[in-house]
């Protein structure tokens, strides 16, 4: 993997959507196109001092003149919100990356069925906006506890029309995951927003017969763990023969580096999928949010999944 690009851009326009939520309009101050993106896609936001966070893009995939994204501005948070809200006003720049997708749509499903929280919105409003370019079948269910609070809404009623059902808590509408249905053959469901409704989605479709593969999810936050108790193990580069010792105080992408491999990275939480590397053999302990499944036999992130024992790693 390389390294991503990284661009200054000028933020053309910023409008509060929501009281809590800033939407920007990003775009190059001397090329008329950025790189091209697909629907789920996310930028890095790099902060100035040296930090990252990763945000959604919601715009039209189709149009390459300029990203979108919203920013919630969580007052507990870790700050990347709030430097956001309080810096990046019309003709202010941002270093943003070139787009990376780890929540693509299915290119084999049949129908879509797109559930968002709050600020989880945004992936599935670009996905929104993609499935109608194409004539696709999908509906739009949109969770958040009051008109006011929806983040985008008049974005999403514009792009999805009949095919929206809200869920407003103010309004005595809590969304069920079995108001989904069936688990019919092609159908696949994306869930972006809180923990607590993306983990509600997915138990409640897996209790109701739904494959685990046709349920989709979009993490920016680390998977909480907090019983776990890192173990050392030893690390094979199968290229080479060396075996490097991971102690259980630090990352296997930590000793990777130290030993001379340029491993690319951003978010260090396994979030983001920018340090993915692959193994061949080895019980690898999977505790990044972002890597599928069906990847799982053979890749793994080194920033927070570590091995029993001993893992080959492919470099």
């Amino acid at each position: 993997m390389t390294a991503r690009l990284i661009m200054k851009l000028r933020v053309a326009d910023a409008v509060a959507t929501t009281p809590e939520v800033l939407h920007l309009g990003l775009v190059h101050p001397a090329r008329p196109e950025l790189p091209a993106w697909t629907a789920g896609a996310h930028v890095d936001l790099r902060l100035p001092d040296g930090r990252v966070r990763q945000y959604s893009l919601c715009g039209d995939p189709a149009d390459r003149s300029r990203y979108e994204i919203a920013i919630r501005r969580e007052e507990a948070g870790r700050g990347g919100s709030a430097w956001a809200h309080d810096t990046l006003a019309p003709g202010a720049f941002a270093h943003v990356s070139a787009p990376r997708n780890n929540f693509p749509l299915d290119a084999g499903a049949r129908c879509h069925l797109l559930v968002a929280g709050g600020i989880g919105v945004t992936p599935l409003l670009a996905m929104a906006r993609a499935l109608c370019a194409s004539g696709a079948e999908f509906a739009f269910h949109l969770c958040a506890r009051s008109p006011e609070e929806a983040p985008l809404l008049a974005a999403v009623r514009s792009v999805c029309g009949p095919r929206l059902s809200c869920w407003f808590g103010s309004e005595g509408r809590r969304f069920d995951p079995a108001s989904l249905g069936p688990a019919e053959p092609g159908t696949h469901v994306y869930a972006c927003g809180p923990q607590r409704l993306m983990d509600a989605v997915r138990a409640g479709l897996v209790a109701r017969g739904w494959p685990v593969e046709r349920v989709h999810s979009e993490h920016f936050e680390p998977l909480r763990d907090e019983g776990f108790a890192p173990e050392p193990f030893e690390a094979r580069i199968a290229s080479t023969g060396q075996v490097l010792h991971v102690p259980a105080d630090r990352s296997l992408l930590e000793v990777l580096r130290r030993a001379g491999f340029d491993l690319p990275s951003s978010c260090e939480l396994g979030v983001c999928g920018s340090c993915e590397c692959g193994y061949r053999d080895g019980t690898i302990i999977h505790r990044d949010a972002v890597l599928p499944l069906a990847k799982r036999g053979n890749r793994m992130m080194p920033c927070v999944s570590r091995a029993r024992d001993a893992v080959t790693l492919e470099l």
